[in-house]
Order: C-alpha cells, then sequence, then structure tokens
C-alpha cells in the first residue's frame, strides 16, 4: 500500500468517525433535528458521488460516499419517520 493510499484511507477513517456519534444520536433518539434539505442534499450527493467512485474504480471513495450514504440515509429516514415516544 502506498502513502497516498494510507492518507485517502486515514481521511475515510476520520471522517466515518466524525459521522458515527452523529448516526448512533439519531437512532437512539429516533429522530434528528438535521435540517431537511441538508439531509436531502447529503444522501444524493453523496449517492452521486459513489457512482463515480464505482467508475473511476476508486476504492477509498467507493467505500467513503457508501457509508455516508448509508449514515445519511438513516437521518433522512428518521427525519421523515420520527419514532413516537409512549411517555
Amino acid at each position: 500500500m502506498s502513502w497516498i493510499e494510507i492518507l485517502g484511507w486515514s481521511g475515510f477513517a476520520i471522517l466515518i468517525m466524525a459521522w458515527i456519534p452523529q448516526t448512533y444520536d439519531t437512532i437512539k433518539a429516533g429522530k434528528t433535528d438535521i435540517n431537511i434539505a441538508f439531509i436531502l442534499m447529503y444522501v444524493f450527493s453523496s449517492m452521486l458521488l459513489t457512482v463515480y467512485s464505482i467508475l473511476e474504480n476508486d476504492h477509498v471513495f467507493i467505500a467513503l460516499n457508501a457509508l455516508l450514504t448509508i449514515g445519511s440515509g438513516i437521518n433522512l429516514f428518521y427525519k421523515l419517520f420520527p419514532r413516537k415516544n409512549d411517555e
């Protein structure tokens, strides 16, 4: 593995680690306060970037954008369908 690839995978790991707490909090709360426009743009753009990365055969960005699509998709789901609290 070259130093450039290590650099890419390191950036991948840091960015994914940044999303984990937000996604965990969203799942735990069953809802999110993130702006719907932001979530929609993030889901759509990360899906497009995943397709682009596949076409370019860039493994770092395939993995990164696929996981970011899933994470932002979870936020979108809970934004559209918040869990009802039985309090």
